[in-house]
């Protein structure tokens, strides 16, 4: 199993410990980025990955490695603590170059076949719409199995978490791994994402950017062909 893990912050708190404890629960393979240590840019807008190709991305090389990395992966894990009952300003600036990706535009047929876990921390609240920061990218990728791991951990450091909280979060991360390592190599689109994906498919039919109808052409997608078919 591979597993790609993206950081919302540098430095190593609650989040890092609790997503990488996750991570190594899995037992597989690791690759670990850290936001906006490993990418800083911010989109430009410029439109070229709608409209054109996202090579043309000014950022396109810099981004490169954590990109092959999501392709490569069967597992995502996202991470980032609570800013302002949000992600990161650096995990939404990493986000927002892959617009491209999201279905209504040329989604990558490899995420129709991963699992994927958000996870977010906080002293008190805000996990939830952090989490869905990040899970709705997720979802509009094409991934179609998204666990969700809040956790307030009534401190501001890891080392200062109450030892009945750890073992709380612990018992979360065994039961999500667990899960996550059962899937693995058999998920499927539920109904959500199909349904999704097919309105889409319609959409691309009689799309006005030519550079989406002609992917959706491509791999047949506007016909019988499903990404999550295709070997």
């Amino acid at each position: 199993m591979k597993i790609t893990v993206i950081y919302g912050q540098n430095h190593k708190g609650s989040t890092y410990h609790i997503a990488h404890d996750l991570a190594l629960k899995l037992n597989g393979e690791i690759k670990e980025f850290f936001l906006p240590k490993d990418f800083s840019q911010t989109c430009l807008g410029c439109t070229q990955c709608f409209l054109k190709n996202e090579n043309k991305c000014p950022h396109f090389e810099s981004l490169k490695p954590i990109t092959d990395a999501l392709d490569e992966a069967d597992v995502l894990i996202f991470a980032s603590p609570v800013y302002v009952y949000h992600a990161t300003g650096a995990m939404k600036t990493l986000l927002d170059h892959y617009g491209y990706r999201w279905m209504v535009h040329r989604p990558e047929a490899s995420m129709f076949k991963k699992q994927a876990i958000v996870v977010s921390t906080a002293a008190g609240a805000g996990m939830k719409s952090t989490n869905k920061d990040m899970a709705d990218s997720l979802f509009f990728w094409g991934v179609p199995k998204i666990y969700k791991l809040g956790v307030a951990v009534r401190a501001t450091s890891y080392d200062q978490i109450p030892e009945k909280r750890l073992n709380k979060i612990n018992k979360k991360i065994d039961k999500i791994s667990k899960k996550v390592i059962k899937k693995n190599g058999n998920v499927k689109p539920g109904i959500k994402t199909k349904a999704f994906f097919s309105l889409m498919r319609m959409i691309q039919k009689n799309g006005w950017n030519d550079a989406d109808v002609n992917y959706w052409k491509e791999r047949g997608w506007n016909k019988k062909n499903r990404p999550w078919k295709t070997k």
